[in-house]
């Protein structure tokens, strides 16, 4: 079979976690048992590249070769590609198989005109940057990874390694991919259109008592939780910890735990293949109605057409 090469281009700067990406395509190749990929590391003078913290790094020059995939790395502080970058992946789009950005690689992309007309994504917190500064691409403020015609995009650091796992799935199947991150102990496989906002994130509790109990309502949502068993869980009375839970989050418990329910519904919904009422049961929304219901309501749709959604997106 033929090696896939893989270059990953470096800037400057750039975050560590760029490096993430690769670690997929290594553990490819140890679940294929074969060197289906070959991994490169890459910059305009081939030489080595200090990363955010100073640590370098040994990479090749540009032109080492034909590459099936290029990665950009990000640098945080939205640097502008040299023209000899620019150059590169202007050329590379024509006859490379795809290029991918990992987080705010995607405004080098931008500045190379290669998210023009395409959907794309980034970090949260630079969604509507990238918006501003190419008004032609179709920003997606909210997933974890785009993939459009042969161009990819990424959020944060850590999506690099869901984009990459979605890129080994679509060159060897599912199943591979899955083994993958299992051996990297990844839980699952993001989907690209996956929120990239966490309710435990959202939530931001200030107090270790708060984060106590949001902690174990995730591992318990097939409970009750009432407000008694939640209190204990933040070893606090009952008024003491509704008072300082709504006082750290804003919201009230109720509301809290069904965003819980409802994030790990949809998780379920879209990535497995458990009926609906399996998923009900499993989240305790209990009856399947209401979880409907409350899909409708937070999501804009039933758990049913999400499925189809999510089972359509991933071809």
């Amino acid at each position: 079979m033929t090696k896939q090469r893989i270059g990953l281009v470096l800037v400057p700067g750039f975050e560590v976690m760029s490096l993430a990406p690769l670690t997929v395509f290594e553990a490819a190749n140890r679940r294929l048992d074969e060197s289906r990929y070959d991994v490169a590391v890459l910059s305009e003078g081939g030489t080595p590249v200090p990363s955010s913290f100073g640590m370098t790094v040994t990479t090749l020059p540009l032109d080492s070769g034909h590459f099936d995939t290029i990665l950009v790395a990000s640098n945080m502080a939205l640097s502008p590609p040299t023209p000899g970058v620019k150059a590169f992946l202007q050329d590379a789009a024509k006859t490379t198989r795809r290029i991918g950005s990992i987080c705010v690689g995607a405004f080098t992309l931008g500045e190379a005109g290669l998210i023009d007309g395409r959907s794309a994504t980034t970090h949260w917190k630079f969604t509507r940057e990238l918006q501003k500064r190419f008004p032609r691409a179709k920003v997606e403020v909210d997933q974890i990874f785009t993939e459009d015609d042969n161009i990819w995009t990424s959020a944060g650091q850590t999506a690099g390694t869901d984009m990459a796992l979605g890129m080994v799935e679509r060159d060897v199947g599912r199943d591979v991919a899955r083994l993958v991150a299992k051996a990297l102990v990844v839980e699952h496989r993001r989907p690209g259109g996956q929120s990239q906002h966490s309710v435990l994130l959202d939530l931001e509790p200030k107090s270790d008592a708060v984060q106590d109990a949001l902690t174990y309502a995730r591992h318990n949502l097939q409970s009750k939780l009432t407000i008694e068993a939640l209190a204990r869980a933040a070893s606090l009375s009952p008024r003491q910890f509704t008072r300082i839970f709504r006082a750290q989050t804003g919201q009230t418990p109720a509301k809290a735990i069904e965003s819980l329910r409802l994030e790990a519904a949809r998780l379920m919904t879209e990535q497995s293949s458990l009926t609906i009422a399996t998923i009900a049961d499993e989240t305790g929304f209990g009856d399947p109605e209401r979880m409907r219901r409350a899909f409708l309501r937070a999501l804009g749709h039933s758990p049913q057409a999400l499925r189809r959604l999510a089972r359509s997106s991933a071809g």
